[in-house]
């Protein structure tokens, strides 16, 4: 399949709040004027998160004067889908307009993502990559997205209508997992981003398993160390990159402020309180972080560490991009040195590099509306 572009001609409505990214408490509240009770909110939210409906005309379970009143008072969704692009390998990305004009993208992702190194075999999971921010903060050297600079937070509701959009692109195939490694850093926006991971694993929600929910850091510390106190089993991947400091401070410059140290402390934290691996993310840059003796510092920092290395093969992103991916025998070189000194160690499959849904790759090129 070759892949394809498509505008949507979709706009939210202005000036009206929209229900979800609410639990159901928060659902119950915004309805108690109208003189609504609390399984009314179930009702409204079985119809988003299980039926995938967001237009209130379409409840027919609600009486039609409750249905009237909300769509008087309230809008169906927090995002409209202005364009869709779809890669040869089935990736598809969507671009959104928020309400105040600002873009935001989200890649759905077929298959495990996952090269087979490791024993592993493709599988039929459907993996929803999910932004966190319009823009980031951190401005590491190999992400697109930290080149738009920070606009703002998403608010839950906003993180929530990825995932609604996302599950109504694949129709009758159910996403598996979802994955906070899109535009933004999800903890310096900590507190939506769990609220929305905790509607997504609700029963009321989309019912998702925490187990299958997974926040990505650049390596902020204390959001590391909050997530550990968290009573849901999410997951924690940490975006390395580098194995020492100086590398990591060029390329990632929040190691300033979070070095290895501090990180690893924090990470060592996370798995023995949770009892659970911590997924390092390694992206090989060509002629920056994927030599010999890297690998084996990568080895070395964490030898003994209930962890697992991924390794991603870099997708250049523009032409004036300044870093470019290694060459495919250093790719194997390193992967072999790593894995013989590390247990767990695999290549992941980049998808959709030809539609810049690829990791790293997440960049809005389209205009935003007129304000």
């Amino acid at each position: 399949m070759t892949h394809s572009n498509k505008t949507i001609g979709h706009e939210v409505t202005i000036g009206k709040p929209s229900l979800k990214g609410l639990d159901v408490d928060q659902l119950a509240s915004a309805l108690a004027p109208f003189g609504k009770r609390a399984f009314h909110a179930r009702q409204i939210m079985a119809w988003f998160y299980r039926r995938g409906v967001s237009d209130f005309a379409q409840m027919t379970d609600l009486s039609a004067p409750l249905r009237a009143t909300l769509a008087a008072h309230f809008a169906p969704d927090e995002l409209a889908v202005a364009a869709e692009k779809r890669s040869r390998d089935g990736t598809r990305k969507l671009l959104f307009h928020a309400r105040d004009g600002e873009a935001i993208e989200s890649v759905l992702i077929p298959g495990k993502n996952r090269g087979s190194r490791d024993g592993e075999a493709e599988d039929d999971r459907l993996t929803a990559c999910l932004s966190s921010q319009a823009g980031c903060k951190l401005k590491c050297g190999f992400c697109a997205t930290g080149s738009l600079g920070f606009s703002r937070d998403l608010t839950p509701g906003e993180i929530v209508d990825q995932l609604f959009h996302l599950q109504a692109l694949a129709g009758q195939e159910r996403i598996t997992n979802v994955v906070f490694m899109g535009m933004g850093e999800p903890f310096l926006n900590y507190a939506n981003a769990l609220a929305a991971a905790r509607l997504i694993n609700s029963h009321l929600g989309f019912n998702l398993g925490a187990r299958h929910i997974t926040f990505s850091t650049a390596g902020i510390v204390p959001g590391i160390l909050k997530l550990a106190r968290e009573p849901e089993q999410f997951k924690l991947a940490i975006s390395l990159n580098a194995p020492d400091d100086v590398l990591r401070d060029r390329i990632m410059p929040v190691n300033r402020k979070y070095p290895l140290k501090e990180l690893l402390a924090a990470a060592r934290r996370y798995a023995d309180e949770r009892g659970k691996l911590v997924f390092f993310e390694y992206v090989l840059l060509g002629g920056v972080n994927d030599s010999q003796e890297h690998a084996r510092q990568l080895a070395s920092l964490l030898a003994g560490f209930p962890g697992k290395i991924n390794l991603i093969v870099y997708n250049q992103y523009g032409p004036g991009d300044e870093f470019r991916a290694p060459a495919p025998r250093d790719v194997e070189r390193f992967f072999r040195t790593v894995s013989g000194l590390f247990p767990r160690v695999t290549m992941r499959h980049s998808k959709g590099q030809d539609i810049q849904a690829a990791c790293g790759q997440l960049k809005a090129l389209h205009q935003t509306p007129s304000r």
